[in-house]
């Protein structure tokens, strides 16, 4: 179904990446505005060809198949991403780690939804993730693994890298007012829409229980910006009485429970991307240290209340709607119960 603008758009769309991308160009749909509009949904289709685990053909499928043979020359854009996501895995501390893959599948991940191991098996994965086990040679553009049984899944940055290049296409082609979104987890905005001083868009956590309502947290202004948005229901499974969901800690092996969404407004969608999972994993303890990884980011993170029932979250520039529901936990350490102004 096609959104109901106030203003006159072309509206362009194209599956990639296991989602689907939407494109909204203000402006009457001359031929210009739509070749432009084409062009940058088509380089994330030609991204996908890169930097996907799943396709056979890509330049990652190559490096997971032969990097523990014998250093693999890449493209410099897929070089670009490693050496992104390298950055990411040591601000971090090691909390997003592209490594994952064996991780993944260990779990059920990788075309599922996700099934309990052995641990045995969780400490066979481990033994096999980690970057300090991939070497980055800038000089020739090559990746090696130290270790065999290593695989790259570039998922946790692959869609905003695709997000920054298309939003760069726009730009070029002298557009000033763009809405790009991948699914319901990235977003881009180039410029503001007619009439406004931004684009509007709501951040909302998923329910403290599977069939629960969604809980509006808050609704943030993007102009020349980049939101993520990552939850950790997106894959799941139950046992036990516990949900299960796909986004593993690379530390323990285990999928990540310390929150339920975050949210990442930045620049850069690439760097909004690999965040917004770091935050999943790691953002209850230590929010405030990765909000301040680069200049004028802007964070949320919001989990569930130890005695359980109600939501805690911790914000870092995005104030949260006044009605909601929750502790608001300061980023020196300390707690309010009042919504950020």
């Amino acid at each position: 179904m096609k959104p109901e603008l106030p203003f006159p758009a072309l509206l362009l769309a194209r599956e990639a990446m296991a989602t689907r991308f939407e494109l909204v160009l203000p402006g009457r749909p001359t031929p210009s505005l739509r070749a432009a509009g084409e062009e940058a949904l088509e380089e994330i289709v030609r991204l996908e060809q890169l930097l996907s685990l799943y396709r056979p053909s890509s330049e990652i499928a190559h490096v997971n198949a032969r990097a523990a043979v014998e250093p693999v020359r890449v493209s410099p854009q897929v070089f670009a991403v490693l050496e992104r996501a390298r950055r990411w895995h040591e601000w971090t501390d090691g909390a997003f780690d592209i490594t994952i893959a064996p991780l993944l599948r260990c779990w059920g991940f990788m075309g599922g939804e996700g099934a309990m191991p052995e641990d045995e098996a969780v400490e066979a994965a481990r033994a096999v993730t980690g970057m300090q086990w991939v070497e980055l040679d800038r000089r020739n553009m090559t990746v090696r693994f130290l270790k065999p049984g290593l695989m790259l899944d570039l998922g946790g940055i692959g869609k905003g890298y695709a997000l920054d290049c298309a939003i760069e296409i726009l730009r070029e082609a002298g557009i000033t007012q763009a809405l790009l979104h991948g699914g319901t987890s990235s977003v881009h905005a180039l410029g503001a829409p007619p009439d406004a001083e931004a684009w509007h868009l709501g951040i909302e956590s998923h329910p403290l229980q599977p069939g629960g309502e969604k809980i509006p947290l808050a609704v943030v202004a993007l102009k020349d910006q980049s939101m993520t948005v990552s939850t950790v229901w997106g894959k799941h499974f139950q046992q036990g009485g516990k949900t299960y969901g796909h986004i593993i800690d690379p530390r323990t092996g285990r999928p990540a429970d310390a929150a339920l969404v975050s949210a990442v407004m930045t620049a850069s969608a690439t760097d909004g991307d690999a965040l917004a999972t770091a935050l999943i994993v790691d953002g209850k303890h230590h929010h405030a240290r990765l909000s301040r990884c680069l200049p004028g980011m802007k964070t949320l993170v919001a989990w569930e209340a130890p005695e359980g029932g109600k939501l805690q979250v911790a914000t870092f520039g995005i104030p949260l709607l006044p009605d909601v529901q929750a502790e608001v936990i300061g980023d020196s350490g300390g707690t309010r119960n009042e919504p950020a102004p």
